[in-house]
């Protein structure tokens, strides 16, 4: 296995296309560009699927353990897979970008996520490529909570953004993380 793509989201039909699943919708997106459909296997507490991208075999998995969980299954799939931290790309919400926003980074801290804190704090390493999908935050002036919205549906730029994360993907495994910063951080939902 050369890598990991790890989407994050929390298991069930009701989470399916909340603003918190971004992760999971993208992994579905990119499994079906890769033509393996919808992931079934399990594995290391995760649903999966192996695809080949040029001269990479690419792991895809979503973990199961719900998202303040999800380094438990990180952690083992990279031991499992014998994968070093570097090679996993993880994707996941973030309420500090605007709703539609895609921002790629080589490696970092973990921010206010706490599926990313699980992760980094299992792994002890922050030190791998990371795919943020911004969906805005909560209304504050009208009392909006932030568990509220992030478990309430995605908007259209927000789906925009998913959207487009496959090739953001592809893109990264291709042409190193780089370039798929300068190809994706500038990403904008059309209006």
């Amino acid at each position: 296995m050369d890598y990991i793509v790890c989407g994050l989201g929390n298991p069930g039909a009701k989470y399916e296309m909340t603003r918190h699943n971004v992760g999971f919708a993208a992994i579905d997106l990119l499994a079906e560009k890769l033509g393996l459909g919808r992931l079934t296997r399990t594995r290391c507490r995760a649903v999966c699927g192996t695809a080949r991208v040029g001269d990479k075999t690419v792991l895809l998995m979503k973990p199961q353990t719900y998202m303040n969980l999800s380094g438990e299954s990180v952690r083992d799939m990279l031991e499992v897979c014998s994968v070093p931290v570097e090679r996993l790309i993880v994707i996941f919400d973030d309420a500090d970008l605007p709703a539609g926003r895609i921002r790629i980074r080589k490696s970092g801290s973990a921010g206010t996520h706490n599926g990313m804190r699980n992760i980094v704090y299992l792994l002890e390493n922050d030190r791998f490529p990371r795919i943020k999908v911004g969906i805005g935050g909560p209304d504050r002036e009208h009392g909006e909570d932030m568990v509220d919205f992030v478990l309430s549906p995605m908007d259209s730029d927000t789906f925009a953004a998913v959207r487009a994360v496959p090739d953001a993907v592809l893109d990264l495994l291709e042409h190193g993380v780089d370039h798929a910063m300068q190809e994706f951080n500038k990403f904008q939902p059309v209006k």
